[in-house]
């Protein structure tokens, strides 16, 4: 299930995380309550590290990995890449990124089989993400928008995507992804859905302004919990259609 977590009083706990099947990795620095929220759950099955990336707390925007791999700027120090090193399993391989695109969370999207990449990212970049993450890649967009690891957020199960993708372009997005896809949003109406979460196969935490509309939508979209609920169930796509419209209409 969804876990509603904070850091610093921000509910963009997507920029400060960043979640995998095989390890966990929160922004040093934050609450020890953020930290419990994860350790709580995640600890006695995967290794939840502390640490930060080219100096910032921003992690989640900053680098990009799956279960395979961990890809971080060329900026990273060389302190904060032996921390990983260390505390990441060892079948984790991890690489710095030359790439002018440099905050690598907000261009790549991944699960562990496919990723999805910004349009101009450099080819050489787009090898290391087939080598390094052991995915297949496909340059495209977002409802328009380039930052395909800001708009989207998906797991080997199903994702989430921004509230405005057409149904086209969501089916074209889950053939190629080979998941279920639904278009929605997370802390209560934000569309930049990877910032406000982050989540695995097993389990999602959230912002704390996400509300319970939301989180029926994500339990039922990425197949969370015991019940393996279908998005398509009527109370579901009921919930998706009054979140959506609320959101719509405070926009006017």
């Amino acid at each position: 299930m969804a876990h509603r977590a904070n850091f610093e009083n921000s509910n963009e706990i997507g920029c400060f995380s960043i979640l995998t099947n095989s390890y966990c990795i929160v922004a040093s620095g934050g609450s020890e309550n953020f930290y419990s929220v994860f350790e709580q759950q995640l600890g006695v099955h995967i290794p939840v590290v502390h640490g930060s990336i080219a100096n910032s707390k921003m992690i989640g925007r900053m680098a990009v990995g799956n279960r395979n791999g961990l890809l971080v700027p060329m900026n990273t120090t060389d302190l904060e890449l032996q921390v990983l090193r260390n505390m990441l399993p060892d079948a984790v391989k991890i690489q710095r990124v030359e790439e002018k695109l440099s905050a690598l969370g907000n261009v790549i999207s991944c699960n562990d089989h496919v990723a999805l990449i910004h349009p101009e990212l450099d080819k050489s970049t787009e090898e290391i993400v087939q080598e390094v993450l052991g995915v297949e890649t496909f340059r495209t967009t977002i409802a328009g928008n380039a930052l395909v690891g800001s708009f989207c957020k998906f797991t080997n199960n199903g994702g989430l995507v921004h509230p405005m993708c057409g149904v086209a372009e969501l089916d074209e997005l889950s053939t190629l992804l080979q998941v279920p896809l639904c278009a929605g949003t997370v802390n209560r109406g934000s569309d930049v859905v990877a910032a406000g979460m982050v989540t695995n196969d097993w389990i999602s935490f959230v912002g704390t302004d996400t509300t319970a509309a939301e989180l029926s939508v994500i339990d039922a979209v990425f197949k969370l919990g015991d019940q393996q609920k279908s998005i398509f169930q009527a109370e579901n796509r009921g919930a998706l259609i009054d979140s959506l419209s609320r959101n719509r209409y405070s926009r006017q």
